[in-house]
């Protein structure tokens, strides 16, 4: 008999071994835990799902993808919903760090503009749904910043010494460098990065801080008067500070795009889901363009995108501007190498 016991219990856990991962069930959950970048959702946007959806949220920021990615890497984060970059959305699927998503509970995702579906860092379009999208480029005071700026070159200018913030970000950090010694800012070629580290070391005595946050409170108030940082954190210091002004240098940038993604293990999946798709209605989405200035990849949320963001080509660049653009992208291992490289920059 208890041999007949044993055997049961072996081929119960065959079976069930053999049956797959459990599908999620179809019920939402009382919570949903959100990490998201700073100043990056509209205010009505997590209240009105939580009202609709009697879901509470944990909403908590990041403050670049470095510290997302080793967040989860850590294990154990308990977030349900995370905005990776493009490039860090490959890395992730490659290291195994996001579910698949189930996109019989996003039917919106029809939605997404086709341009940015299916696209390089997640070809199949299995693990990621975009979020909003930008670019890189200057925020200018012109109250102490009187001559046009059209070029990357204003970061190297000795009359803006400890005026200037630059992006901290192994990656972007880079990108001036990169472009302003014509490089591809997705090299892996060791002597290109480290000529770029050089620059930006280089470069270093001119700026005051190195943030991907406050740096956008700094340009409010004054205290720096060129900010190498993303579009929709440029635009929203101009709407406190109208001598604010975003530029794309002529040299060309980088463009990218946030995507919604769920981590692995996730407790709340199917409530993740239906915030994505929430997110995905035209009018959500389009809430949330509004208030970041972030450009929305939603085709049905465009028509109530404000019409001054439309039009400004800095929210919405030309086709020669996005001609003249790269995205980044995982540079597998040469990620090492941009990880010394800025840590080099920081602390020389």
């Amino acid at each position: 008999m208890k041999k007949t016991g044993l055997v049961f219990i072996v081929v119960l856990m065959v079976a069930l071994s053999c049956a797959g991962p459990q599908e999620h069930p179809y019920e939402m959950t009382d919570r949903l835990n959100f990490y998201n970048w700073s100043y990056y959702i509209a205010d009505e946007t997590i209240p009105g799902f939580e009202e609709e959806f009697g879901v509470r949220v944990r909403y908590d920021n990041f403050s670049s993808n470095d510290e997302l990615l080793a967040k989860l890497q850590a294990g154990g984060s308990g977030y349900d919903l995370i905005v990776p970059s493009d490039y860090m959305v490959e890395i992730m699927i490659r290291q195994g760090l996001l579910e698949e998503l189930n996109f019989d509970n996003i039917p919106n995702i029809e939605n997404i503009n086709p341009r940015f579906r299916n696209m390089p860092f997640d070809p199949e379009g299995r693990y990621s749904v975009p979020y909003q999208w930008g670019t890189g480029g200057l925020g200018i005071n012109t109250r102490y910043v009187t001559e046009e700026v059209t070029s990357w070159d204003v970061l190297w200018d000795e009359r803006y010494r400890n005026r200037i913030s630059i992006i901290d970000n192994m990656r972007s950090g880079l990108v001036p460098a990169l472009i302003r010694l014509g490089y591809s800012i997705n090299t892996t070629d060791p002597d290109e990065i480290n000529e770029a580290r050089d620059l930006m070391i280089e470069q270093k005595e001119l700026v005051r801080t190195y943030s991907s946050e406050t740096y956008i409170d700094l340009l409010k108030s004054g205290d720096i008067w060129i900010a190498y940082g993303w579009s929709g954190d440029i635009y929203q210091v101009a709407r406190e500070n109208p001598d604010v002004i975003y530029v794309i240098p002529e040299e060309g940038t980088y463009v990218w795009v946030d995507n919604m993604a769920i981590p692995k293990g996730a407790r709340n999946r199917y409530t993740a889901e239906k915030f994505i798709d929430y997110v995905l209605r035209p009018d959500v989405g389009a809430g949330i363009s509004n208030y970041t200035w972030y450009s929305t990849p939603n085709d049905v949320a465009k028509p109530l995108i404000e019409d001054h963001m439309l039009e400004d080509p800095g929210v919405y660049p030309p086709d020669e501007v996005l001609e003249n653009a790269e995205f980044l992208q995982d540079v597998g291992e040469a990620t090492r190498l941009f990880n010394r490289a800025w840590n080099e920059v920081k602390s020389h």
